[in-house]
């Protein structure tokens, strides 16, 4: 087996990884916006923490997606190959630290049930606070995927790794996410509210998973081109 076809196999399990993780988390994870949700939060810790535990997983893959494609990338252009590692990162750090945020909860929410009436609405207004942290960081999270996501189908469409149509249809739907990302941004709402902007990337990826896993990369990239020196 050739290195680049092991790049591609862990690639794909990576994408599959990721995308099943961040689907899970969001399947277990209990409401956490109102006093009424809050208050029953502490029945469903172990679904809460279940679910925290796959957003770090998630934040863990989305990272290790780039780390997997970089020496693949980096023989075709370097420059976009680092750029994607960068950003990919960055988005796993504000995942974790969205994940985070949403644990802070489950304590206030264990505070709220023992406090008297008159501190609840103190104690709700701190947990609502720690979930906008967790939806602005997962925005600024969302936002770092799509660029790392734009470099990287940019490295496969110039270096043909990838069929076009798909390297074209990964930067087409990163593009409908950053548009999903303008929109919650200017309605203050969470960008998961957006499914549908968000589908084309997110069935992409499925289909990009499936094509590194069983076709791989066309070829070994062709190295960067340099200009010519000037003759004297």
């Amino acid at each position: 087996m050739t290195p680049t076809r092991r790049t591609s196999l862990t690639a794909g399990v990576l994408f599959v990884l990721a995308t099943t993780t961040a689907l899970a988390a969001s399947a277990v994870e209990p409401e956490v916006s109102g006093t009424a949700a809050l208050a029953a939060l502490p029945g469903s810790s172990p679904a809460f923490l279940l679910a925290t535990l796959l957003h770090l997983a998630a934040a863990g893959t989305s990272v290790g997606i780039a780390i997997a494609l970089y020496p693949v990338i980096r023989a075709a252009h370097a420059t976009l190959a680092i750029g994607s590692v960068v950003f990919r990162t960055i988005e796993a750090v504000f995942y974790a630290v969205g994940a985070v945020s949403l644990v802070a909860v489950l304590p206030l929410s264990r505070e709220l049930a023992a406090a008297p009436t008159d501190q609840q609405a103190t104690i709700s207004a701190i947990a609502e606070t720690m979930v906008g942290q967790r939806d602005h960081a997962v925005m600024v999270g969302v936002i770092a995927f799509c660029t790392g996501a734009l470099l990287y189908y940019l490295a496969f469409y110039r270096s043909t790794l990838l069929p076009r149509w798909l390297s074209a249809w990964g930067a087409l739907g990163a593009l409908s996410m950053l548009t999903a990302c303008a929109l919650a941004l200017v309605a203050d709402r969470p960008v998961t509210g957006y499914v549908v902007l968000a589908l084309p990337i997110a069935v992409q990826e499925m289909v990009l998973a499936g094509w590194l896993l069983v076709r791989g990369f066309a070829e070994e990239p062709a190295p960067e081109r340099t200009a010519a020196p000037a003759l004297a």
